[in-house]
């Protein structure tokens, strides 16, 4: 689908959509998910570029680095692969991305525009969440939905489009007493706080639906989620696997934000 939207829109202005990511510093996790975001591009048909920088980059730097893509009509949009060495400030960093161009959806007035039930660019992977529950044709109005962590990059906005699909919402983190009761009651279960198969098999109530949302590499190498799979996936009627579920469509939902973005800058219908 996105390549189809990206051939329309290069059918109708001479260009194709353009994403760059800014990455700064040698993570070797960035490294890996920004290899596989060159991958999508090309696969889907967008123009994609790269800016990497040494982890030494001062703030001014990076900043009028951002500020030149602001500029550039060329490039819809841009994402600044966290984390950021310790020295720069992040939500400086992103709230300098250009609203427009906040394909990754974390600039504060995308989120904010989220939570006062405005259009929105929203974040990649709670959108993702959600097309996955869609496509496995999992009800949501309705039904007792509890999120596992509170950040604002999954946690609050995931919650938020639950609530906008008529979800009762439970919002849990490292705090709450007696979660395993809490997810016990869950119709649908969203895991995304971080710690290796933290939600237990016996958590899951049978048939509930479980997104797992966690990627944890062990000591011996191994990638899990922050549930633990197969107990749950004995109880549940739909879940996730890590690696291999909410990853991929991450990425695609980030290349479909560039779509919307491309076709919004250009005042085309999508």
């Amino acid at each position: 689908e996105v390549a189809q939207a990206a051939d329309l829109f290069a059918e109708k202005t001479g260009r194709r959509p353009g994403l760059h990511v800014v990455m700064v510093g040698d993570d070797p996790a960035s490294d890996v998910y920004v290899r596989n975001k060159r991958r999508d591009c090309e696969k889907s048909r967008l123009a994609s570029a790269e800016h990497r920088l040494p982890a030494d980059t001062s703030g001014e730097q990076l900043l009028a680095l951002i500020a030149r893509l602001n500029a550039d009509d060329a490039v819809d949009g841009i994402i600044v692969q966290l984390p950021v060495p310790a020295h720069l400030d992040a939500n400086l960093v992103i709230e300098s991305i250009a609203l427009e161009k906040d394909v990754d959806g974390f600039h504060p007035a995308n989120l904010g525009r989220l939570l006062a039930g405005m259009p929105a660019m929203v974040a990649c992977t709670p959108l993702g969440c959600l097309k996955l529950l869609d496509e496995g044709r999992v009800p949501l109005r309705g039904k007792n939905a509890v999120v596992v962590g509170r950040s604002t990059i999954v946690g609050k906005p995931v919650a938020q489009l639950l609530l906008k699909r008529d979800a009762t919402v439970t919002m849990c983190h490292s705090r709450t007493v007696d979660l395993p009761e809490i997810v016990r009651r869950a119709d649908v279960v969203i895991a995304a706080v971080g710690r290796p198969r933290m939600i237990k098999g016996d958590w899951i109530k049978p048939g509930a639906a479980v997104v797992d949302v966690g990627m944890n590499k062990l000591e011996t190498g191994e990638l899990v989620g922050d549930v633990e799979f197969e107990a749950a996936a004995a109880r549940a009627e739909w879940i996730t696997p890590v690696p291999g579920g909410v990853g991929p469509m991450t990425r695609a939902c980030l290349l479909e934000n560039t779509i919307r973005a491309a076709f919004a800058r250009a005042e085309i219908a999508l």
